[in-house]
């Protein structure tokens, strides 16, 4: 039905109004700088929201009035990034920060690098999606690959732009599909404010802002969400999974252009040693900050060098977190107790007299193992430093010995069984770590099955944390084979489960009896066994019952596995439990058996070195490549190096293949040469 004169009039004036609103909300939660008083932004406010309910027809979702509505929900949905949110290896001194410059210098052949240096925001990582201009979704990191959807939560939140006109995106170079990702935080003065409220309420107070962020968002109602005041920083720019703009200031800069909440605090680099002083100067005004910050994060600003430097496993090597000195304190153990963790590792945890730390009150602190406890000589009873370092786990550094702080007299031991499960604890030579090889442990059990059924494992996407508590707690589970005896009625029984999402969940469970043998060994929760080391086992073996059954020695055939890994397996399929628990796997349906892989030998004995930006193929890609064929892929090229496979943009490897007389090929002659 076409629109009348009138309503087209109303809707420029509602538009107007929205506009103004948006401008005021962009002054006062980004800038910091409001215009006009809180009791002047509620009134326009309230006019809009009269305005709205005389013209319902003309609410659009990006209004202001519309941050928080709906019903709470059942639960979080999960949610797949367009490309892993990967954590950062750290750095605790100029010496191991230099030592990464060096490391960057030598894998990219460069040494011209300039660095963007950022602080290192203290609360919980979002990405946040854009579709036209408008925010799609909100999910948080996860597990790195698969979050949740929290985007009624993210809404809420008033430094987050609901939507960006076209106009200012194309005045910004910034498309109108985008993904923006950053740090969700509480600022200092509003955790405080918060747990001064709960006290007089009688309440317990929370323990620090990062933790209670990461709690608000994973809220179920928004409207919980949007009482708390949280604040986003924005810091990357993605289009596609890939970062868009040729360099990580032109990002910051771009985000601040489009109205993002980007931190001023910011400092592009042209060598470590400045590096260095923008570390040294914020370390030392960091309690000046209104939040907390733990460190500082270095990166390679240019992005073509970022690909080029690529990744390792968990983290890019283009980047870096330099994490502050720790903050520290004396106190007294009370006594020792050994935790279970989700591998089976048993901690010995120092149960403290409380003492404040940085803003938090430490109640408890890692004793790490043994070794630890025997090279501080540790006992209960003894007064001890400790320090809480960027908000981590607390931990204890040393004895304090003299006259106002005398020694403790009782020695810790640790247990021959698991104090949880009562199974055999073991101690491998060689390793510091105690554990119990149980993998039933009820300790383990949340952990090994949220394992189990994550994405890269058995992909059981509907299997989320607070589902998976409920299965637990109420005994429908008790290990993961378990899981393939639920039904719908076992489901409907639980809070927040419809029969819809009931349905789901078993057709994912169901589904995952047809993933291959390496998906089935991966997710059994071997210690150093890895999805990459699961598909070498998986192709030398080619069953399931030939690994269980294989020794040492020919476990230690297979390709990147050395004598702890072989160890770890053999331990864990000694144990009674965990061959129970292969019968009832068997039983249930799952794969144990696979295709023995044969190694090719086109390129037995070859030695290779990739440098450069490849375009066929990703560094994995072509390292997976060689290595099929029987080669080996070195990171330096030496005498002992065969081929330097060189792409675009090559360094300082191509300078030293041609002074060493070495072969450099491109990707046609590795391809060529693998056949």
């Amino acid at each position: 039905m076409p629109r009348s004169a009138d309503d087209k009039n109303i809707d420029k004036k509602i538009e107007a109004l929205r506009e103004k609103i948006r401008h005021h909300e962009y002054r006062y939660y980004v800038l910091d700088d409001p215009e006009i008083s809180d009791a002047d932004f509620d009134k326009l406010m309230n006019e809009l929201k009269r305005s709205e309910a005389e013209h319902p027809q003309l609410i659009t979702p990006d209004s202001p009035t519309q941050r928080v509505g709906g019903k709470p929900r059942e639960g979080f949905v999960k949610a797949k990034h367009s490309s892993p949110m990967l954590s950062l290896d750290n750095a605790y001194s100029e010496e191991e920060l230099r030592d990464w410059e060096r490391r960057v210098h030598e894998l990219s052949g460069r040494t011209d690098l300039e660095y963007m240096c950022e602080l290192k925001l203290d609360g919980m990582s979002l990405a946040l999606v854009y579709g036209d201009g408008h925010l799609a979704r909100g999910i948080t990191r996860g597990d790195g690959n698969i979050g949740e959807d929290v985007t009624a939560n993210v809404r809420t939140v008033r430094s987050i732009p609901l939507s960006i006109s076209k106009d200012k995106l194309k005045k910004t170079g910034i498309p109108i599909d985008f993904e923006v990702r950053g740090e969700m935080l509480m600022p200092i003065a509003a955790f405080r404010k918060l747990n001064e409220e709960r006290e007089k309420q009688g309440l317990a107070v929370f323990a620090n802002p990062r933790n209670f962020t990461a709690g608000t968002v994973r809220q179920l109602e928004p409207s919980i969400t949007a009482q708390r005041r949280m604040d986003f920083f924005a810091y990357f720019l993605l289009k596609d999974g890939q970062t868009f703009f040729d360099r990580q200031s032109k990002t910051m800069d771009a985000l601040e252009a489009a109205g993002f909440k980007v931190n001023p605090n910011r400092k592009l680099a042209q060598n470590l040693d400045e590096v260095w002083k923008f570390i040294q100067s914020w370390e030392a005004r960091r309690d000046s900050l209104p939040y907390e910050i733990d460190g500082i994060v270095i990166k390679v600003d240019r992005t073509t060098w970022q690909r080029e430097l690529g990744f390792t496993g968990k983290a890019p090597r283009w980047a870096i977190a330099y994490k502050f000195a720790a903050r520290g304190a004396v106190t007294e153990i009370e006594d020792i107790v050994p935790q279970v963790g989700r591998t089976g590792k048993l901690t010995p945890v120092a149960w403290l007299k409380p003492v404040p730390i940085g803003g938090t009150t430490v109640s408890r602190a890692t004793l790490h193992n043994m070794d630890f406890i025997d090279q501080l000589g540790v006992k209960i009873g003894d007064w001890v430093e400790v320090e809480r370092g960027g908000d981590v786990i607390p931990k204890v550094v040393k004895v304090v010995e003299d006259k106002d702080h005398p020694r403790g007299h009782k020695q810790f031991e640790m247990p021959e069984h698991c104090p949880v499960c009562g199974g055999n604890i073991v101690r491998t030579p060689g390793e510091a770590d105690h554990r119990c090889v149980n993998a039933n442990c009820p300790a383990k059990l949340q952990g090994t099955i949220l394992h189990f059924a994550s994405r890269h494992v058995m992909n059981i996407d509907g299997l989320g944390e607070a589902l998976v508590n409920q299965l637990t707690e109420c005994g429908l589970v008790r290990n993961v084979a378990d899981l393939y005896k639920l039904t719908t009625d076992d489901l409907l029984k639980l809070e927040r489960m419809g029969e819809k999402s009931a349905e789901n969940v078993l057709g994912e469970v169901e589904a995952s009896k047809n993933l291959p043998l390496e998906r089935v060994i991966y997710g059994l929760g071997i210690r150093m066994v890895g999805e990459r080391t699961a598909q070498f086992l998986a192709e030398h073996f080619g069953s399931l019952d030939a690994i269980m059954n294989a020794s040492a020695e020919e476990l230690e055939e297979v390709n990147e596995v050395g004598p702890r890994i072989a160890e770890s397996i053999v331990e864990f399929f000694a144990d009674e439990h965990n061959r129970k628990l292969v019968d009832d796997l068997r039983e249930a349906g799952l794969k144990f058996k696979g295709q023995k892989k044969e190694k090719g030998t086109k390129l037995a004995g070859k030695t290779f070195v990739l440098t450069g930006t490849l375009e066929r193929h990703t560094r994995d890609e072509a390292k997976k490549m060689i290595e099929d064929a029987g080669g080996r892929v070195s990171g330096s090229v030496s005498k002992k190096t065969d081929y330097v496979v060189a792409g675009s943009d090559a360094g300082s490897k191509l300078d030293k293949a041609r002074e060493l007389g070495v072969s450099m090929i491109g990707e046609e002659q590795l391809e060529q040469l693998v056949g």
